[in-house]
């Protein structure tokens, strides 16, 4: 009996696969959509569907398009797909992402689009410049519709795959009392003429073609044979009919994504895309990759549970082959305020140290970037090293930093680094020349660079405009350091930030990132509260900024959840699980159930990013936009499974210990109540309107900021001929101190500094 011959083995890239991973690999033909769960090994899965298109050469290198969204992600791929099938990856020349891949075909294409194909792709600080540009050209107040505003709302249009006859009324009204079409009519045109384009340029152009050229359509769904998608649930509508497109003919397409992982719709991202695949393409096959390898059975029983309550999703639940009830459960901290969050949590970190853990496997994410604040203060009392990962420490933001070099001018009037920092922010038409004929007084006098400011402001050297800009920022800053000693330093801060201009300035700024800085600055002026003068607040601060001195590899990390998406530790604190802070009172106002449901989103992500641990925080009492409020637990935390938590509440405590803290703390309404005057608003409440700048008012702040015995140079007399860089020749007429009143030859009489001229 002839022996049969014994079954071909597997190829290494399909083993170790489960079964559903295996089906996503070996599904080549038509629609597929992998809805793969967090930490269920979609890139082993997609990885190996590339390997084994290649391997079982159903088709070549060239006939493969795989997109992605990151360059990170894109590399990932190719070196992993190399591994399995050697050379044959780098004949691969479509897999990356969609802008990278967009241009690839632009290139080729370009002149259908009006452009050539050495075209240059703008940077988002050459758009706002050209958008400036047709501000200024349109007439527009720029400071009322910001450019950053426009950019924002053109890039919106971009991602809906949108051109500028496909902008509805609706949608234009939303700029410049309905100017925002043509203005992006104009934007498309200027870059035509500069042979460039911007980002979203790279698919909308490509769709435009698409749809307008059957030929060039035709050429690309025959060419690619299979498209594979990662992260389908974060495109946007453009992308999507991009997608769509190429993939009608062949319907070889295979999408991967999670629709409960979908938390970037302030990008574009449309959820919708990946819930209407079936509808899209009929016949599709859907598989789910629900065996998790990363989380305790606890951990994925609370996020399936919360995720659950969401309407908006295919369905899927996550499980572990780890026995049921394995693990630690979920741990809910009901604690009294932020502070104490800090504080607990560090105990919690310190505890894994002791029993040689490792607080580079531990993470604290936050919904909102302003939360950092107090775990990086916290941190660096108790000697425990952080780094802060996809973003600054709270310190080194750019807002915070403008904020306290206003507040390092009050408290040292020296410091020129800070005064040129922000002697021109917000904008008030003191550029390089005005602050270089600071800095030449400054140097010839042996003055600070604020009191050179004060004296140049009796002189002509500068524009009136500047001038009196000049002149504004001087007078402010006097008045603001005689009231230190008045009020509490947290209010003065306040102040300090709407009288500069700089609160509106970032209320004008309508991007995404505004809201934020706004609530940083917020969160700036309640932690001066915890200091008794500004000297020791801004002590303070220099003491965080040199954390990053200790370079040691081992640190917890502090991140928001969006940036923590993909990643995992052992042990996860999410903090601040509060109704309008988690989910957000922004979300909760302007969004619905839609943007609600997306918070939810968000809280299954930040859980599932946990190994081992998972605690979740949330205080009775939150400091928010410099008030204390009474806090409730996120609806969240009622919506997690009771089997998969253990709760726990430190109030008692910590109630004792806040009102002892809250008997010390200075409280800026306390004099009101006691009619001294004292507290918010009291300065304008005093004359019912703004502060006045007057001529006598300006003299008295100059006299107050100034030193101004200086008795001038002895080699200048009256009569004397003498050269000036601006003004030019002419002959002194008068003499007082250091201030000269000079006949120019060609510009009149002006009143300069005896430094700015020269003997003739």
């Amino acid at each position: 009996m002839t022996d049969l011959p014994a079954p071909a083995p597997d190829p290494a890239y399909l083993a170790g696969l489960n079964p559903p991973q295996r089906e996503a690999v070996l599904t080549t033909e038509g629609p597929v959509l992998v809805l793969a769960g967090a930490g269920t090994g979609k890139t082993a899965a997609l990885t190996a569907r590339l390997a084994h298109l290649l391997f079982t050469r159903k088709a070549w290198p060239s006939e493969l398009l795989a997109v992605t969204f990151t360059n990170k992600a894109a590399r990932e791929m190719k070196d992993r797909v190399g591994r399995i099938v050697g050379e044959a990856v780098e004949g691969m020349p479509w897999l990356g992402t969609f802008h990278s891949i967009g241009a690839k075909m632009l290139r080729r294409h370009a002149e259908l689009v009006g452009l050539k194909s050495n075209f240059t792709i703008l940077d988002t600080d050459d758009q706002l410049r050209l958008m400036k540009q047709l501000i200024l050209a349109a007439d527009i107040d720029e400071k009322r519709w910001p450019a950053r505003m426009l950019g924002g709302m053109i890039d919106r249009w971009k991602n809906k795959g949108w051109t500028p006859d496909q902008v509805d009324a609706g949608e234009a009204e939303a700029y410049a009392g309905g100017k925002g079409a043509k203005l992006y009519t104009l934007y498309q045109a200027r870059l035509r003429d500069l042979n460039a384009c911007d980002f979203g340029d790279l698919l909308l152009h490509m769709l435009v073609i698409l749809k307008t050229h059957r030929d060039v359509l035709e050429l690309y769904q025959q060419r690619f044979r299979y498209i594979l998608v990662d992260e389908y649930q974060d495109t946007n509508q453009a992308q999507y009919l991009w997608l769509r497109l190429l993939a009608q003919e062949r319907r070889n397409i295979c999408c991967v994504g999670d629709d409960d992982q979908s938390i970037y719709s302030w990008r574009g991202a449309e959820v919708s895309n990946i819930l209407r695949f079936e509808k899209d393409f009929p016949g599709a096959i859907i598989i789910r990759l629900e065996q998790n390898y990363r989380s305790t059975p606890h951990i994925l029983a609370a996020a399936s549970g919360l995720i659950a309550q969401n309407a908006g999703r295919l369905g899927k639940t996550l499980w572990t082959e780890e026995g049921e009830g394995e693990g630690d459960k979920v741990q809910v901290i009901g604690i009294w305020d932020g502070p104490e969050e800090a504080r607990r949590v560090g105990e919690e970190l310190e505890t894994i140290q002791h029993r040689g853990g490792r607080l580079d496997h531990a993470a604290i994410l936050v919904r909102a970037q302003f939360q950092t604040r107090e775990f990086e203060d916290r941190f660096i009392a108790i000697g425990l090293p952080y780094r802060i990962v996809g973003g600054f420490r709270f310190y080194e933001r750019a807002e915070i930093r403008d904020a306290l070099a206003y507040l390092r001018v009050i408290a040292q009037p020296a410091d020129d680094l800070a005064f040129e920092r922000i002697v021109n922010v917000p904008k008030r038409g003191l550029g390089d020349k005005a602050l270089a004929k600071m800095h030449q007084l400054a140097r010839a006098q042996g003055v600070p660079l604020a009191q050179a400011a004060a004296q140049i402001l009796d002189t002509d050297e500068l524009t009136p405009q500047a001038r009196r800009s000049l002149g504004n920022l001087v007078g402010d800053f006097a008045r603001w350091r005689s009231k230190l000693e008045e009020m509490p330093h947290p209010e003065l801060a306040r102040i300090v930030l709407d009288e500069s201009g700089y609160t509106a300035m970032l209320q004008a700024d309508r991007s995404a990132e505004s809201a934020g800085r706004l609530e940083n600055l917020a969160e700036l002026a309640r932690a001066m509260e915890e200091y008794e003068t500004l000297g020791a607040f801004l002590e303070h601060v220099s003491l965080v900024m040199d954390n990053d001195a200790d370079r040691e590899s081992d640190k917890v990390t502090i991140m928001t959840i969006h940036a923590a998406k993909g990643l995992e530790f052992d042990n996860v604190f999410l903090a601040g699980w509060e109704e309008g802070v988690f989910p957000s009172q922004r979300s909760l106002d302007e969004g619905g159930n839609a943007l609600l449901e997306e918070e939810r989103r968000l809280a299954y992500v930040a859980i599932t990013r946990a190994r081992k641990r998972c605690i979740i925080l949330h205080a009775a009492n939150r400091r928010i936009y410099g008030q204390w409020t009474s806090s409730i637990p996120s609806r969240f935390v009622t919506e997690l499974p009771e089997a998969n938590i253990e709760s726990e509440s430190t109030m008692t405590g910590g109630a004792s210990l806040w009102r002892a803290n809250w008997s010390e703390r200075a409280d800026p309404f306390a004099d009101v109540a006691r009619g001294t005057g004292r507290g918010p608003g009291w300065q304008r409440a005093a004359s019912g309107g703004q502060f006045e700048r007057t001529p006598a008012r300006v003299m008295e702040v100059k006299a107050s900021a100034v030193s101004l015995g200086n008795p001038g140079r002895s080699d200048i007399a009256l009569g004397q001929r003498v050269f000036h860089s601006k003004f030019g020749y002419g002959t002194v007429a008068e003499i007082e101190g250091n201030k000269l009143e000079i006949d120019f030859e060609k510009a009149g009489r002006k009143r300069v500094l005896d430094s700015f001229v020269n003997l003739a």
